[in-house]
């Protein structure tokens, strides 16, 4: 493992059986703190620098929290190719610097296509399971985000270009993580997760339709779910005042 200070922050690199190297930053926590540590898991093509990501992991400092960012491979600072990214790889991924930071309890947090993620690790924790944070969460985006002409395209082994409303750059997906994520879909059936869930989902989003959270509070086995509706909210939820409403969301889960 080695570290490199960027700004004010340090970011770690944890090398992996096969050689890929994940960034990260970790904060433990004051001494003696036993609350969970709060696990960052950003969306699609975006990275542990943004808005929310680094709001929350200021917010664990200040308050003595424990707290974990990291890039997926092929994004941000860690090293790989975005096209051979997966569900898969990315989970397997936040699951090996959990099982080499965290020793206790883990609340997961996910953004976009974060929320898909983090149930995917959710069901890979058991035990170390305290809770789950969706912000505007999109589980099976491949499915009911695609016209059955893209996912044709997709199936034939052809990268699939759509619009970037974030930048120049159209956004690509690639047939390998189509043909993994065709395996991950959960909003079918019941998601066996029972710990306690909050989703944040704004109105306005024109990216994941807000009804995707109701559909995943439906799906889910635990009692203990809350959807928060922010009515002109759009997908980012970076506003400051969205910013304080996932804080506070976040807070819940240390009394």
């Amino acid at each position: 493992m080695q570290g490199m200070v960027i700004g004010m922050s340090q970011v770690m690199h944890h090398t992996l059986y096969d050689g890929r190297r994940i960034a990260f930053r970790h904060t433990p926590g004051a001494e003696g703190f036993g609350g969970p540590t709060l696990v960052f898991l950003p969306g699609y093509m975006s990275d542990m620098a943004g808005g929310k990501a680094t709001a929350l992991f200021a917010e664990a400092e200040a308050a003595g929290r424990a707290c974990l960012l990291l890039d997926y491979s092929g994004c941000g600072a860690s090293a790989g190719d975005f096209s051979d990214g997966t569900l898969s790889r990315w989970r397997d991924e936040v699951l090996a610097l959990i099982a080499s930071y965290v020793a206790g309890p883990v609340v997961l947090a996910g953004s976009s296509m974060g929320g898909w993620l983090m149930l995917l690790v959710a069901e890979r924790l058991t035990e170390q399971l305290a809770g789950l944070v969706g912000i505007a969460p999109a589980p099976d985006f491949t499915h009911w985000g695609y016209t059955e002409a893209q996912r044709t395209q997709l199936a034939r082994g052809e990268t699939l270009y759509q619009r970037n409303p974030y930048g120049p750059e159209p956004t690509p997906t690639h047939p390998g993580f189509f043909a993994d994520a065709e395996c991950h879909l959960r909003l079918g059936g019941v998601i066996d997760l029972a710990c306690p869930v909050r989703l944040i989902h704004g109105q306005h989003d024109d990216d994941v339709p807000w009804e995707v959270s109701l559909r995943l509070a439906a799906g889910l086995r635990s009692d203990d779910v809350q959807v928060t509706l922010i009515k002109d909210g759009d997908h980012r939820l970076s506003r400051d005042s969205d910013i304080a409403i996932l804080k506070a969301v976040v807070a819940g889960f240390y009394g």
